[in-house]
């Protein structure tokens, strides 16, 4: 395939993923809502609802706009979040904090275990896990985590929280199941009420895609997909699958929708994260319906 063929064919083919990067590296000046139309446009490939959204990806832009308590910027800080998890639900259910700072070349390496993970408070993707200490790529992991301290996670989706997160590193132990991994259980909340979940699997595997399954507050397997295919079988229901709705539903009352992560380690339960805006609401659904499915369960 010659040099021209391939730039026709991305055009052809990758136009919205092409128009999509030009906008988050050079939209920062625009106007929220502006912005917003723009992406979703590309994204989704329809024209943003404001004045009555329907569904689940219209209604988190809406959210984007309008509801804007300061607790969220506390609840999607890495670290900050933690002291608030304990207070709402114990401190059992934190994954240690073995150090924080503002800058990597803070870290004395030499006083942390053989086994970590280094991450950013303030964004996603700003992830470094070290199986190894003794065969470690500092060099590659000052340059990704001084990339990732670098930028403003706010503008790529407009994610209001994220602009008042103080960017800093923290590290924790590294952790896995007895598979050798570390399944992530996503609890969709509604005003404090479980509707829906996704389980996060081949996260690490490097030579396969992450896969998304997702599944109702049974534990029946729902028939679509989300920016990830499903696995090849479907993950087995969690040990701790009641009391993780249990802790989502306290961890959520009062927010319209929030999305409240989980690991499990044999009967232990660690928290994640808290999301508010689940795949920026640029990640269709297959079938669409169950856009508007979920959306349903948001009452703006």
């Amino acid at each position: 395939m010659s040099k021209l063929t391939k730039i026709v064919h991305f055009l052809k083919n990758d136009r919205r993923t092409f128009f999509a990067i030009l906008l988050r590296k050079y939209g920062f000046f625009l106007p929220d809502k502006l912005y917003l139309n723009l992406m979703f446009y590309i994204e989704i490939g329809e024209k943003l609802n404001l004045k009555n959204p329907k569904t689940y990806n219209e209604k988190l832009q809406w959210l984007k706009l309008h509801d804007r308590n300061p607790l969220y910027s506390v609840l999607v800080d890495k670290y900050a979040v933690k002291k608030w998890v304990a207070d709402k639900i114990g401190k059992q259910y934190l994954i240690p904090t073995i150090g924080v700072w503002n800058q990597f070349d803070e870290i004395d390496f030499e006083k942390l275990p053989n086994q970590f993970v280094l991450k950013c408070t303030h964004d996603s993707g700003g992830l470094i896990i070290v199986k190894d200490k003794h065969n470690f790529d500092v060099a590659s992991a000052r340059k990704k985590i001084g990339t990732c301290l670098k930028q403003e996670y706010y503008y790529s989706s407009r994610e209001w929280p994220y602009k008042n997160v103080v960017p800093r590193i923290i590290a924790e132990p590294y952790m896995e199941d007895e598979f050798g991994e570390l399944k992530d259980y996503k609890f969709f909340c509604f005003n404090g009420e479980v509707k829906a979940l996704f389980i996060a699997s081949d996260r690490q595997n490097e030579t396969d895609e992450t896969k998304f399954d997702f599944f109702d507050r049974d534990f029946n397997h729902l028939p679509f997909t989300k920016g990830h295919p499903n696995a090849k079988k479907v993950p087995d229901k969690p040990l701790m699958f009641e009391k993780m709705i249990e802790l989502a539903e306290k961890m959520s009352k009062g927010i319209p929708h929030v999305r409240v992560d989980f690991y499990e380690i044999g009967m232990d339960i660690y928290f994640g994260e808290m999301t508010f805006f689940s795949g920026g609401g640029f990640v269709p659904f297959e079938p669409e319906e169950w856009d508007y499915t979920f959306g349903s369960w948001i009452n703006l």
